[in-house]
């Protein structure tokens, strides 16, 4: 892998990890495009979903402070209270994750019929949030298991993650803003869980002909472009048009399809 390859596969995965039109469908189109097997690069792909988690970190830090703080400190207060909501949602993907990896994995060979089938999907979810109604409902553990069911049905590539959380928290009619927050802070966790999981699954130096410029290069790509995404998504919620995100997944969707 080349330091270019590094870097535009970094900005993917920094942008569409936040912006709702799936990372792990445009992954899939970039590997075959740039005929780049990420599967085979574990150290870069431990890199890359890394650093998206470390800019969610740096754009909530104030939020995670105080979560963590009243969480483990055992403090009955609503900063307790939504960080159990948060756990509360990650148990749908971490039940898939620990059940189903297998089969999850078998999904990630550069298929972009069934990519672009899903980015069809997606489109549909989106444009849809222009009927949800216009709710400020804080988010209850009903809400945050439904949006967890969400979470875990986007391992399919080309199903966005951000994308899916978030349309299922407007058509539930939470606050808009508390939405967006709920559906970052939701995926640190699994993020963490998934690249740990890659640690002790496969073997760290197998690929050592991943040289360490293209994984920075990598990394610091995917950080600064999910900083930039992870806020401009936020403003994004907050006026409540996703319409446009539809509009280029169904376009990619189309052009994944004919690319099969």
């Amino acid at each position: 892998m080349s330091w270019i390859e590094a870097l535009v596969l970094g900005l993917i995965q920094g942008l569409t990890e936040f912006l709702p039109v799936s990372s792990s469908g445009h992954l899939e189109l970039g590997k075959v495009l740039m005929k780049t097997n990420l599967n085979e690069n574990l150290q870069f792909s431990i890199a890359v979903h890394g650093a998206t988690m470390l800019s969610t970190i740096v754009v909530f830090r104030k939020d995670l402070l105080r979560l963590i703080k009243d969480f483990f400190l055992f403090k009955n207060t609503q900063q307790s209270l939504y960080g159990w909501k948060i756990l509360f949602s990650m148990i749908p993907v971490g039940v898939l994750g620990l059940l189903f990896s297998d089969q999850i994995e078998v999904l990630f060979h550069g298929n972009t019929m069934m990519v672009g089938g899903m980015l069809i999907v997606t489109s549909l979810v989106l444009a849809f949030t222009k009927f949800a109604p216009g709710g400020v409902k804080p988010i209850s553990f009903k809400s945050a298991f439904l949006i967890g069911i969400a979470q875990a049905l986007a391992v399919i590539p080309g199903i966005s993650r951000s994308g899916l959380t978030i349309s299922m928290g407007l058509y539930l009619g939470n606050n808009k803003d508390e939405v967006a927050r709920f559906s970052f802070l939701m995926v640190i966790i699994p993020i963490l869980g998934a690249n740990l999981m890659e640690v002790f699954k496969g073997d760290y130096n197998q690929y050592s002909e991943v040289s360490l410029l293209p994984i920075l290069v990598g990394f610091v790509s995917a950080f600064v472009a999910g900083l930039i995404a992870c806020k401009w998504m936020i403003r994004i919620v907050k006026k409540g048009n996703l319409f446009y995100f539809a509009v280029y997944c169904f376009v990619l969707g189309i052009l994944a399809i004919t690319l099969y």
